[in-house]
């Protein structure tokens, strides 16, 4: 069995804001979002209220319901011209894992297409876990395809993975920066909060976990990026990490 390191991404390899909010800000732009979408959003947000408000808003992908896919790969292509800008000791974590031969997988709530597109600018990731969505055609539902990738849904991510590649999760690491990675980071032996927000941040101190800073740079040169199939007003949906 060997060891791994798993990442989230927005917050811990990515300063915010996070991949979601940039490639809605591309939609906008683009006017790929209108009012149908906002008001596809606003009724499930309404559904969803009572019963869990992160399913709510930020589990909430209805407005994405009817743009073409094909848009992932656009906005893939615009970041040649301005690549993403990793934290660069978040890089440097990464090729001292994959220098100790460490399994590196990618865990994160962001949408899957978006990941993947992250993905290929970072080294020797094993695997790329996010939230996936449901198509139809060319096209996304906005409905999700299997869980919102966030808090214990995580940990299950983990479990399955050290199950399929041999894990030692008593040997892993695990880097996040916000409370819904808190179940991935009690499944491994050695956690770590970046940049943590107030509530992981008490959570790490209580249990003696070691806190670090990042700090943004920027890539000058990019990967070849490989393409996927994979508010209450719309201001609100900008608002999401």
């Amino acid at each position: 069995m060997i060891p791994a390191a798993f990442f989230d991404l927005d917050g811990t390899l990515l300063p915010l804001p996070s991949l979601e909010r940039r490639f809605v800000r591309f939609l906008l732009r683009r006017g790929e979002i209108g009012f149908a979408q906002e008001f596809r959003w606003l009724s499930r947000f309404l559904q969803q209220l009572p019963r869990d408000i992160r399913a709510a808003t930020a589990g909430n992908k209805a407005y994405l319901a009817g743009v073409p896919l094909i848009t992932v790969a656009e906005w893939a292509d615009s970041l040649e011209r301005k690549p993403l800008p990793f934290f660069e000791e978040a890089l440097r974590r990464l090729e001292w894992h994959a220098a100790e031969g460490h399994r590196i997988f990618l865990v994160s709530g962001t949408l899957a297409p978006l990941a993947k597109i992250a993905a290929a600018f970072l080294p020797a990731l094993a695997a790329v876990c996010a939230t996936r969505l449901d198509c139809s055609l060319h096209s996304w539902t906005g409905n999700l395809a299997g869980d919102w990738l966030s808090d214990e849904a995580k940990a299950r991510v983990v479990a399955q993975l050290s199950a399929e590649f041999g894990l030692d999760l008593a040997r892993s690491f695990a880097y996040g920066d916000g409370a819904a990675d808190l179940p991935m980071l009690r499944a491994v032996g050695h956690p770590v909060a970046v940049n943590p927000s107030p509530q992981l941040e008490r959570a790490a101190r209580q249990r003696d976990w070691p806190i670090l800073e990042w700090h943004a740079t920027k890539i000058t040169k990019t990967a070849g990026v490989r393409y996927f199939c994979f508010p209450i007003t719309l201001a609100a949906v900008l608002r999401w990490r």
